[in-house]
């Protein structure tokens, strides 16, 4: 029994914190799990920039509303669900992925919540589980599954690694060649048939 694992942003759609970067005209908030490994400082970090900018939840959601899925993104998904299950496992939060999801016809999703103040602040957030992937993939394997993983950051390469199978999908120069041992993909029919492969 396989199931499939796959990071969202960055791999199904655009990177939102990047894209609301160049919304808001904010170089600071370009910065990704791919170049902060560490998830609570990269949050602190974004939080604090919200704050200093009076920014909250309905500028962030505004900005969302704007993205569709990576082109290739939605038929890719169609035929893999057609082929076995899949769950897209994602650090982002429940606030900013329904836009997305509803988009993509509604794969599951496990991610994490904001906290929101009633002005629309984000004072906080609340992680499903620590190293929420890598923990959700170890479970699903203790359910019985085999795990195939996909993803493009540094918080991906717990599920990538302790899988079946698993591949780097449009990531960094850096990250390939830091773990040249992950196959890397950048076009989706590629990333398909390698699934196809191992499964």
């Amino acid at each position: 029994m396989n199931i499939v694992c796959l990071d969202m942003e960055g791999v199904l759609v655009p990177e939102i914190w990047i894209a609301f970067a160049e919304a808001t005209g904010i170089p600071e908030l370009k910065r990704t799990t791919r170049d902060e490994p560490d998830y609570d400082k990269l949050m602190q970090y974004r939080l604090d920039i919200l704050k200093k900018h009076g920014l909250g939840l309905k500028e962030i959601q505004e900005t969302i509303a704007t993205i569709d899925p990576l082109p290739g993104a939605k038929a890719f998904l169609d035929e893999l669900r057609t082929l076995t299950q899949v769950i897209i496992l994602s650090d982002t939060f429940t606030q900013f992925a329904k836009p997305l999801m509803e988009k993509l016809d509604w794969p599951t999703l496990f991610c994490n919540e904001l906290e929101v103040a009633e002005d629309g602040s984000i004072t906080g957030y609340k992680m499903r589980c620590e190293k929420s992937k890598l923990t959700t993939v170890k479970a699903l394997q203790s359910c019985g599954f085999e795990t195939i993983a996909a993803g493009d950051s540094h918080n991906d390469l717990g599920m990538i690694q302790a899988g079946k199978a698993g591949f780097l999908f449009k990531s960094t120069d850096q990250i390939k060649a830091e773990f040249p041992e992950i196959p890397a993909f950048e076009e989706f029919d590629d990333l398909l048939a390698a699934i196809k492969a191992a499964l």
